[in-house]
């Protein structure tokens, strides 16, 4: 399933490029669509009437009266609302075929599943306010289902029997839980973000002004309208259903009540509990080591999922801070480690122990792994490939002139490695790969290593060591071809540059003393 899903975003890249892909925006575009919906709620509920008879009449001056305005912001805030289901069951599903749901990350996939019902909740009350033929249908079946329940012991249904029961009380009711329930979704999303550094809350301009106008267009040529006005004396026989917020409701012409209650509680605390379904060898958090740790806060700054803060210093020290690891936040991406300016391969007195690190992939056992990986390559296009464990299976690609070390995140391999390998003639060039290009799994990850490469972000890699001996490309699981072609690419134009030029023994000297801090 997920090759299929990663071939399907293949397509999607070809045609929105990656930085574009809306597979990669679906949380974005969930709070994009909620704030479209929000504003043109608030346009509408200004012209809105509450009453038995002056709800339908309202909703029909806005859209055909008001048609270049009220009409327009009315289809907007239908497919809207509609397009905010739909990236919000795509982003459900993705992420579980992404695994990405597991360990420390099951806050953001708990939190998530009550917003599913807000949803469905502010969009059912919304059908209701129209009070035309739909509207009569979803609110019979709304309270003949609610009725099975204890709470509502069949008083909901018999405000329904005739229009002269109805009270117009009902509407208001009705409006404040439409305006209640969606302010209540956005507390549980700001919740659902709250262990994410830096969370995507807003997608490329670009691509908003393409939904945007798409929608825009859809609201014109096929504009959203009432079905008639509702009349209880007369039972509806037909209407145009909403699939995206109405499809339980044909299964109560099949089901009892009671038992579409079960089925959809068991479903959402099947999902729910999902992340606990199955073992998994749980990964050991980040762990500090005071006697390489000073403070510096760059561990901080990098983490995506703000398990690393500073606090204050408990071991006597001349230093104001610490590291420390949130261990309920941290999912052992290691991005923290290759963050850190003490993580030097190239410390030879001591034990090479940085201010952070993984316990499964210590900084030394890094630097024993790679120099293992260059250890029988030959010639002069030796590569070491540096790749991620949610990316392509490296050992397929290991061979004479190309080793790999595969990491928890391309960005955990501090850029003093890439120094490393090079200078001590390890290796010719090297090489990373992972995630698919703009959708790291550790969310920012890929961002920082290339930063840090280009000198744009701290610990940035060295001026000294060429950049045409670094190559990056983000393959995911469904590229490996393309990956061999551009690790041989690669592997050519080693081959064509000129012998890598011996360290100046100033810089070998200022390289060793990296891991020291200052």
């Amino acid at each position: 399933l997920r090759h299929g899903l990663e071939r399907v975003e293949s397509g999607l890249d070809r045609i929105f490029t990656p930085a574009w892909n809306p597979f990669y925006q679906l949380g974005a575009l969930g709070w994009y669509f909620y704030w479209v919906v929000a504003g043109s709620g608030v346009y509408l509920f200004i012209f809105y009437d509450t009453g038995v008879f002056d709800a339908y009449a309202s909703v029909e001056r806005i859209t055909v009266a008001q048609w270049y305005a009220g009409g327009i912001m009315r289809s907007l805030h239908r497919y809207a609302s509609d397009a905010m289901v739909v990236v919000m069951m795509l982003h459900l599903v993705r992420e579980f075929l992404l695994e990405r749901l597991y360990g420390k990350r099951w806050f953001a996939w708990f939190t998530g599943i009550p917003i599913i019902w807000f949803v469905y909740t502010a969009g059912i009350t919304g059908y209701w306010l129209v009070w035309d033929k739909l509207a009569q249908y979803v609110a019979i079946l709304t309270t003949e289902w609610l009725s099975v329940l204890p709470m509502f012991s069949g008083s909901l249904a018999r405000n329904f029997l005739h229009d002269s029961i109805l009270s117009s009380r009902f509407f208001t009711l009705m409006v404040f839980i439409h305006i209640a329930v969606p302010l209540l979704t956005l507390l549980v999303m700001w919740i659902h973000i709250q262990r994410h550094a830096r969370p995507r809350m807003n997608p490329p301009k670009g691509l908003a002004i393409g939904m945007m106008l798409a929608m825009l267009a859809l609201s014109i040529v096929k504009p959203a309208v009432s079905q008639g006005p509702a009349e209880l004396a007369k039972v509806v026989t037909e209407i145009k259903l909403d699939w995206f917020y109405l499809p339980v409701y044909p299964l109560l012409d099949h089901l009892s009540g009671l038992w579409l209650w079960i089925g959809l509680v068991g479903v959402t605390a099947f999902v729910a509990m999902a992340p606990w379904l199955t073992r998994r060898v749980k990964p050991q958090p980040a762990q500090v080591n005071l006697e390489g740790c000073n403070g510096c806060g760059w561990c901080v700054a990098d983490c995506p999922y703000s398990a690393v803060i500073l606090g204050p210093r408990t071991d006597g020290r001349p230093y104001q801070s610490q590291a420390v690891v949130q261990l309920g936040n941290c999912v052992s991406c290691g991005i923290c480690a290759g963050a850190c300016p003490s993580a030097s391969p190239f410390r030879r007195t001591g034990e090479l122990a940085p201010g952070i690190e993984l316990p499964d992939l210590r900084t030394h056992e890094l630097r024993e792994r790679s120099v293992a990986a260059a250890k029988g390559l030959s010639g002069k296009d030796r590569v070491i490939v540096y790749g991620c464990r949610h990316g392509a299976d490296l050992t397929r690609f290991a061979g004479p002139g190309v080793g790999v070390v595969q990491v928890s995140c391309a960005a955990a391999v501090p850029p003093s490695f890439i120094d490393f390998l090079i200078s001590r003639h390890h290796a010719d060039g090297v090489f990373f790969t992972g995630c698919r290009d703009n959708d790291c799994q550790e969310r920012l990850g890929a961002r920082w290593l290339q930063q840090r490469i280009a000198g744009e972000r701290d610990p940035h890699l060295r001026q000294r060591v060429a950049r045409e001996r670094i190559e990056i490309y983000w393959a995911g699981i469904d590229h490996d071809a393309d990956l061999r072609r551009r690790i041989e690419a690669f592997r050519q134009r080693l081959r064509e540059l000129p012998p890598i030029r011996p360290p100046h023994a100033r810089d070998d000297a200022i390289a060793k003393q990296e891991g020291s801090h200052v």
